[in-house]
């Protein structure tokens, strides 16, 4: 039972600072404003882990990999955690090339996650408040994915139903990413 406990204090405490910083990477990469709320949180969050990590390892192409890089090291220290807790065979010495790979692979599977929360969250708020203090926020991060969907399918009686076509797409696309993971790492 305690280690029940632990394995889930572990694996929430680590996924809870992968997705901010998988957060903050893609509030820079799609130029979203951290001068909001949800902005500063993050910010105020990763630095002690982003601040020093930046001074290692440069940008590229305008992509702040150090806060890429941070995510993918605490996702991967994570997984060895948790294994290590759980008393996979070999642990200590968990093999270290699936580790990664399935690190990267649960990267990917968070970041389609922000992006199913943030579509329906900026779904829910252009119903019920479209002019909120956070709507910009959220309308920028859905807005590549949205817009080339937009371009192919009109408002069906003045709806949107392109959040909708674009969450079943993240779902679809969630099904081969979980066989990656599973063939990845086989970490769980």
């Amino acid at each position: 039972m305690l280690s029940q406990i632990v394995l889930l204090l572990v694996d929430t405490v680590v996924a809870f600072f992968v997705y901010l910083l998988l957060a903050r990477f893609h509030f820079q990469w799609l130029r979203v404003p951290f001068r909001n709320p949800v902005g500063e949180f993050v910010v105020a969050t990763t630095n002690w882990i982003v601040a020093p990590a930046r001074r290692v390892i440069p940008t590229l192409a305008g992509l702040d990999l150090a806060t890429l890089v941070a995510a993918w090291v605490a996702q991967a220290a994570g997984l060895w955690a948790v294994a290590a807790l759980a008393g996979a065979d070999g642990a200590p010495g968990l093999a270290l090339v699936p580790l990664l790979a399935a690190a990267v692979v649960d990267l990917l599977r968070y970041s389609l996650y922000i992006l199913s929360v943030a579509v329906i969250v900026q779904a829910v708020m252009s119903w019920v408040n479209p002019y909120a203090p956070l709507a910009p926020v959220f309308d920028a991060l859905t807005r590549p994915f949205l817009r080339p969907l937009r371009r192919v399918v009109p408002p069906i009686g003045n709806v949107d139903v392109t959040p909708l076509i674009l969450l079943v797409l993240v779902q679809v696309l969630l099904i081969p990413v979980g066989h990656l993971r599973a063939w990845a790492g086989g970490l769980g």
